[in-house]
C-alpha cells in the first residue's frame, strides 16, 4: 500500500505561509469592517455578521478611546488595516524579514 507524499514543507516556510494567509484574513476582517460602517443598521452580533465583530472589537475598542471619530466616522478599522499592511510587508513582504530568511536558507540547504 502506497501513501501520498506530501512534500514536507521547512519550518520556516510553513512559517512564511501560516503568518501571510492569517495577516491576510485580518486585513480582510478590518476591511469587512470598514463597509460595514457604511451601514450603522447592521448588527455585528448577530448572524453571520458575529464572523467580522467579534475577532475585530478586542483590536478596535482600545483604538477608539486613543482615536475619536472623525466628522462622526470611526477611522479605527482603517488605522488597522494601515498596521497590519504594515507587518506583513515587514514580515513577509518582498523584502520582509521571514521572506528574506526563507530564500537564505533555500540558497543555503
Amino acid at each position: 500500500m502506497t501513501a501520498l507524499a506530501l512534500p514536507a514543507l521547512a519550518p520556516l516556510a510553513l512559517a512564511h505561509l501560516v503568518m501571510g494567509l492569517v495577516l491576510a484574513g485580518w486585513t480582510l476582517l478590518f476591511l469587512f469592517r470598514i463597509v460595514l460602517t457604511w451601514y450603522p443598521q447592521v448588527d455585528l452580533s448577530k448572524g453571520l455578521m458575529r464572523l467580522v465583530g467579534i475577532p475585530t472589537e478586542p483590536f478596535l475598542a482600545p483604538t477608539r478611546r486613543l482615536i475619536q471619530p472623525i466628522g462622526g466616522v470611526d477611522v479605527t478599522p482603517v488605522v488597522w488595516v494601515g498596521l497590519i499592511s504594515l507587518l506583513r510587508e515587514l514580515l513577509v513582504g518582498q523584502q520582509g524579514v521571514l521572506t528574506l530568511a526563507l530564500l537564505r536558507s533555500q540558497a543555503v540547504g
